[in-house]
């Protein structure tokens, strides 16, 4: 357990730093309002683990050590939003269409009033 503990640790350091470089490197080129960096990061986190849960898939990659230092560690990390979204992939392969949009919609929904949430407690 202590093993698997610092794996995912250590991924979730080095994805942390990546996220952070990569955002950063983004937000100093971009303009306007739209949230390029986190959008990028999302997107490219959601790329990453496709390919690291096929590579784990196909056998080319192996072992719970690197799976827990890669995707739960490293892409979590770098964004979450990349396992909300390969386990809003997997409902959709296994056609739960309606549980898929269900939670990716609550996810939003209810994501966005918590963080409104949490704005507001502050004022009080």
């Amino acid at each position: 357990m202590f093993r698997a503990i610092m794996l995912v640790g250590a991924g979730g350091f080095i994805g942390s730093i990546c996220r952070y470089l990569i955002s950063t490197l983004i937000q100093e080129k971009a303009s306007g309002s739209f949230p390029w960096w986190t959008f990028t990061v999302n997107i490219l986190g959601c790329l990453i683990v496709g390919v690291l849960y096929g590579l784990f898939e196909k056998g080319n990659l192996a072992g719970s050590d690197l799976k827990s230092f890669l995707i739960v560690g490293f892409c979590g990390g770098f964004t979450t939003f990349s396992t909300f979204m390969h386990e809003n992939y997997n409902l959709f392969q296994g056609n739960q269409f309606w549980v898929s949009s269900a939670y990716a919609v609550a996810s939003l929904a209810v994501g966005l009033a918590a963080c409104w949430l949490g704005h507001f407690i502050t004022k009080l």
